[in-house]
């Protein structure tokens, strides 16, 4: 006859066994970050540096990273212009900032780190994602920016490099070089079991990181000597049949350009409103739809010009590059890219002000490719003359 304290045992062990298909159902659509898009804050964020004042976040080392809100009254942390450059949240109305490399280390590695919300099962599969826009002011791109899931946090008031294993990459590691547009790092981990921590950066040495200098922009006063990162929409869910790792949006670079054309403009003074407008042209990065700064300044100046000509109409033609086309074929995201440049061109003039039925756009893929290619070109910039929206009036 068994023990009163051994049937006991085995009740809880018993209630615990059917608990466990529960709890890992709860979790297979839950994002066990909590606040992984920096919208919940413990308090206001008055500079550079304070990334604890997101719910739940710190930096591991003494270097901090940074937090940026949209309702800040603090310019250098504000969104979407700040210290750093101009980007829009890929979720919600905030973002965080990283270093994530420096030539000599001359500009100390910052961290992000975050406490999940149930440790992480022995042998279970989690989809880790979150996405990166490097920053405009800095002078280096870098790969190895990635995600370390750990059993203990690190914790150092030295500001130096954590140097550990990356557990989450680029599926190519890429070198992430683009301004404009965010990109996601995308990944499948299997659990040792007890994981509780999720820190963000590069973990890799500095000899090990592949990097690129940067061209500085005319936008730029001051170019930092270091590859800088905006951080956003931070994800760990449990992965199942039901709820697969979806890291649809890593697209590989496919060796295609990452360079965004800008037309250099020259407007005579008794410009008409016609010639002022047909002379713009806004362009984009490799397989987005992603308005740069040029490209807004270019639309704002129609969109004034629109309003002091009211019976003037818009017309628009998108065009898309031959290899995004090509691309298209295997990989649906590349779809229509041509169709996706005019909307988002669209939509910004309306919010600009402009009546949408003044507005009238058509498509033509690659097959026009744009006049203004030269012979000389290299095949990167003929790439990128042919990614764009242009404009004429009637």
């Amino acid at each position: 006859m068994k023990s009163t304290s051994m049937k006991i045992k085995q009740g809880i062990l018993f209630a615990a066994l059917l608990g466990l298909p529960a709890i890992l159902s709860a979790q297979n659509n839950e994002n066990l970050v909590d606040n992984g898009g920096f919208e919940a804050s413990t308090g206001k964020a008055k500079k550079l540096g304070q990334i604890d004042m997101a719910t739940g976040w710190k930096s591991p080392t003494g270097a901090r990273a940074d937090l940026y809100l949209t309702d800040s009254k603090m310019p250098e942390i504000a969104v979407p212009t700040n210290a750093h450059g101009k980007e829009e949240p890929k979720e919600g109305e905030n973002y965080a900032g990283i270093v994530g490399f420096s030539f000599g280390d001359k500009v100390p590695r910052t961290y992000l780190m975050a406490k999940l919300k149930t440790p992480l099962k022995k042998d279970m599969k989690y989809c880790v994602s979150f996405y990166v826009s490097l920053s405009e002011d800095s002078k280096y791109a870098s790969n190895q920016i990635g995600a370390n899931l750990s059993k203990k946090e690190f914790s150092t008031d030295q500001k130096s490099a954590i140097i550990d294993k990356t557990h989450i990459l680029h599926e190519n590691n890429k070198v992430f070089n683009a301004f404009y547009g965010w990109e996601k790092v995308c990944g499948t981990f299997v659990a040792d079991g007890g994981e509780k921590y999720i820190t963000i950066g590069n973990f890799t040495s500095n000899e090990d990181t592949k990097k690129e200098t940067n061209k500085k922009s005319s936008e730029v006063k001051n170019q930092q000597i270091a590859a800088y990162y905006f951080i956003d929409d931070v994800v760990v869910t449990l992965v199942s049949e039901d709820a697969p790792c979806d890291c649809a949006g890593q697209e590989e670079d496919n060796g295609a350009s990452a360079t965004i054309y800008q037309k250099a403009i020259v407007i005579k003074d008794r410009a008409t409103p016609k010639e002022k407008i047909e002379a713009q042209g806004v362009y984009f990065a490799f397989g987005k739809d992603k308005i740069t700064q040029q490209g807004m300044a270019a639309l704002d100046l129609i969109a004034t010009e629109l309003k002091a000509n009211p019976a003037l109409v818009l017309s628009m033609t998108g065009h898309s590059d031959p290899a995004e086309d090509e691309l298209a074929v295997k990989k649906p995201y590349y779809l229509d890219m041509d169709k996706k440049r005019v909307a988002a061109v669209t939509a910004y003039l309306v919010e600009k002000g402009i009546d949408a039925s003044r507005i009238k756009s058509s498509t033509k893929g690659s097959a026009e490719p744009n006049p203004e290619i030269v012979e000389t070109d290299e095949d990167d910039l003929k790439m990128a003359k042919n990614r764009r929206v242009v404009f004429a009036v009637f």
